[in-house]
């Protein structure tokens, strides 16, 4: 993986975009711990609630 290839893009993203990009990766972790049993349904739920509200993202 090219880190400068992906820095590169990342500067060209506005402030709410990476917030954006960020958003998704948590979520995206989220997803897969519940999807490996690793968390349940609830702490799925709880985690994506308080992302959402720190993140201040619109769903």
């Amino acid at each position: 993986m090219d880190v400068n290839l992906e820095n590169s893009a990342w500067d060209h993203l506005t402030y709410a975009e990476k917030n954006k990009q960020l958003f998704l990766k948590q979520k995206q972790t989220l997803d897969m711990f519940l999807e490996r049993g690793a968390i349940s349904k609830a702490q799925h739920d709880k985690s994506l609630h308080d992302l959402i509200e720190k993140m201040g993202i619109e769903v």
